[in-house]
């Protein structure tokens, strides 16, 4: 009797469809983003992000042991410094807040869990940018490949066993992997920002770092319309000597995500933006979605897609759902 098929013999039970799943999401896929603010007594609510804070370096530490007891894949630090000026000099600086917090986390979980490092000057410039201004106000790529290079060693000495640029500036895999292996951090991976866009998904995340930026990213962050760009972008870090390579957005990018993951010999990233987590616990606080089924919903998507790391908000929340 028609049907002979019956695919919804391997959904009757949870068992079965515990064992038919195609996409697992684990700790170890996970990486926790986490912001360490300059002269907080106590952790700062970030308004447009429910639950996620910025830390003071007592709790950021709180954190990092709750990640590694956690299993998960990473910790990625931010630092939103007091002072901003047009070089980001807080960025190279040893005893800048960023480096600061590093050192702190790795003396917290050691070798437990891999210490990520955002190696961007955005939070440290009073103009916002990614990178340092020429005369005529544009970012100078190669002036910030210089401290991008010198921002990468300061972080690896401080600790990170990742470093991760951000800025999306022609060439900064290779000057920074230059300059690591010539200060002796050979083995200090390169975490590529390889297809980051410039989105509209970033708005709380401004609010996280108080960003201090005027106008916008887009001659040098990609066009939300191209696809193909991304790839370009992708193989130019791996031929420069990226360990792994990132999409940025996620959700809105999926397809971006699967054809980067197609064609890259190294692990796959996404990070799910500040945007995404605003939406959903937006919605979920008004009753319009299930927040826990979502969160899981919309991580499991993004491994489905070709992701092998996810960089989300809910990191060691959803950890302590998952069936390891």
């Amino acid at each position: 009797m028609f049907p002979t098929d019956r695919p919804r013999r391997l959904r009757t039970i949870p068992a079965l469809r515990r064992l038919t799943a195609e996409t697992e999401v684990r700790p170890r896929n996970l990486v926790l983003p986490v912001f360490l603010a300059e002269g907080l007594d106590a952790p700062k609510p970030i308004s447009s992000m429910p639950g996620v804070v910025q830390h003071t370096h007592e709790t950021l530490r709180k954190a990092a042991a709750e990640a590694a007891a956690a299993g998960l894949g990473g910790i990625m630090l931010f630092g939103v410094p007091s002072h901003h000026d047009a070089t980001g000099s807080g960025a190279v600086d040893p005893e800048g807040i960023l480096n600061v917090g590093l050192r702190e986390v790795r003396a917290e979980v050691g070798d437990a869990l891999p210490v990520m490092a955002d190696t961007c000057l955005d939070e440290f410039t009073d103009h916002g940018h990614c990178g340092v201004l020429a005369d005529d106000g544009s970012v100078d790529n190669d002036a910030t490949l210089e401290i991008y290079a010198e921002m990468a060693v300061a972080q690896a000495e401080a600790g990170a066993h990742v470093v991760a640029p951000s800025g999306m500036m022609d060439g900064q895999v290779g000057r920074i992997r230059e300059a690591l292996d010539a200060a002796g951090h050979a083995d200090t991976a390169i975490l590529a920002y390889s297809a980051k866009y410039a989105s509209a998904f970033y708005g709380p995340f401004r609010e996280a770092v108080d960003s201090q930026l005027t106008g916008d990213r887009r001659t040098y962050q990609q066009d939300p319309a191209n696809a193909r760009e991304a790839l370009r972008e992708a193989a130019l870090d791996l031929a420069e000597g990226a360990d792994m390579v990132m999409v940025k957005p996620a959700m809105a990018y999926l397809d971006v995500l699967r054809s980067v993951a197609e064609i890259s010999e190294v692990p796959v990233a996404a990070y799910q933006v500040s945007g995404e987590y605003a939406m959903i616990s937006a919605a979920a606080e008004r009753g319009w979605i299930d927040r826990e089924r979502t969160i899981l919903e919309t991580v499991t998507g993004i491994r489905r897609a070709g992701a092998d790391i996810v960089l989300t908000y809910w990191a060691t929340e959803l950890a302590g759902r998952l069936d390891r």
